[in-house]
């Protein structure tokens, strides 16, 4: 009878937390609408691919062999003539003014040099002011005349190269950024939804009065939070399965891998989030507090999850700090169940850190919680 009526409590508590959570318009907002429209947004905005980059010609030598491999190098698409000049200071001219990212400068004399088995020089200035547009311009000016020099030598000497690199791309040959994006997303969206709801819907209940006149009632402490909780639990997954179909139909994004791995990867990082907003809730006496201590922790457990910028690129001490980040873990699982089809034998590490993140914090803030109850 005890349990009976245990659960009886716990349903009529998620019943109002849940109604409560509907009633908000700005919640519903943020907690359905506003990840489909980042997910959107991300998916079409952020792109790093990087093509058609507009360069600037200057091509001292004038033959038919500089106009063919200048011909040639533009052919890919990766750089696109936007003008020609006929010096390199008019080049730069452009380039200071913002007009193009690259120069390429063939110098006075180039075709004949080819001709004759001699060095010939090319240069290719680059601006430097968006550092990955740059490097990707700069290697497609210097694998093109890599490969061009390989087969003019191989020509000359009439022996085939002995060495030749043939690149295979697993899990995203066209290199798409929507599949390698969207599971960051996915890993962003859920901290900051469910960790942020989660504190400022208990801030405001503690600002207003209603906790405590709850607390009058049979409910116990334990079955107050846990009604609290599986409302945003069950949102937090709602948000992963829409994140999911809006990705699969829009950018078609792989589903490789096992759900069921990907639904407990899930389960397990949202116990985190949610014991965070928790946590943070129990230390917050408005509203304004919570968001505030909520947004402090989003932000930089967003910057060291590897969402973005590659972990390896960071400094060696951020690079450790990362092992304490959540959202590295889930970003990892959610990547390579997608793409690389992994499963549990291959995920067990991030899963187990996951689990251990989700036990301590959110046991943490129960006992938290359940003090500031007492």
């Amino acid at each position: 009878m005890s349990g009976g009526a245990s659960w009886v409590r716990l349903a009529a508590v998620a019943r109002k937390e849940w109604l409560q959570t509907l009633r908000d318009r700005r919640i519903v907002f943020m907690l359905v609408v506003a990840p489909l429209v980042q997910t959107v947004l991300f998916g079409y905005a952020v792109d790093f691919q990087v093509d058609r980059v507009p360069a600037a010609v200057v091509d001292g030598d004038r033959t038919p062999e500089s106009r063919l491999h200048l011909r040639r190098l533009l052919a890919d698409g990766t750089l696109r003539r936007a003008a020609t000049f006929p010096t390199g200071e008019a080049a730069m001219a452009a380039m200071d003014r913002g007009e193009v990212a690259v120069a390429l400068v063939l110098r006075p004399g180039f075709g004949e040099d080819l001709l004759a088995g001699r060095p010939a020089r090319v240069q290719a200035v680059l601006d430097g002011t968006d550092p990955n547009r740059a490097t990707v311009a700069g290697a497609a000016a210097s694998r093109y005349f890599g490969e061009r020099a390989t087969e003019l030598a191989a020509a000359r000497t009439g022996r085939a190269p002995l060495l030749r690199l043939v690149p295979r791309i697993f899990y995203n040959p066209s290199l798409r950024t929507p599949p390698f994006m969207i599971p960051g997303v996915l890993a962003m969206l859920l901290v900051v939804v469910t960790t942020i709801v989660t504190a400022m819907g208990l801030a405001r209940e503690r600002e207003s009065g209603t906790l405590e006149q709850v607390l009058v009632t049979p409910v116990r402490p334990a079955e107050l939070l846990a009604g609290k909780m599986i409302p945003f639990l069950a949102l937090g997954l709602l948000d992963v399965l829409l994140v999911l179909a809006v990705g699969t139909v829009l950018f078609d994004l792989p589903l490789r891998g096992s759900l069921a791995v990907l639904g407990a990867g899930t389960l397990l990082y949202l116990l985190t989030t949610l014991g965070i907003g928790l946590l943070i809730s129990t230390t917050s006496h408005t509203q304004q507090q919570a968001f505030l201590a909520g947004f402090l922790f989003v932000l930089p457990a967003v910057l060291l999850a590897g969402v973005v910028t590659p972990i390896a690129s960071m400094p060696r001490l951020l690079q450790l700090v990362t092992f304490l980040d959540p959202l590295r873990y889930y970003g990892e699982v959610t990547r390579a169940v997608l793409q690389k089809g992994a499963g549990a034998a291959e995920l067990w590490p991030q899963l187990l850190a996951l689990g251990v993140f989700g036990v301590a914090i959110f046991g943490v803030a129960a006992a938290r919680f359940r003090r500031r109850l007492a």
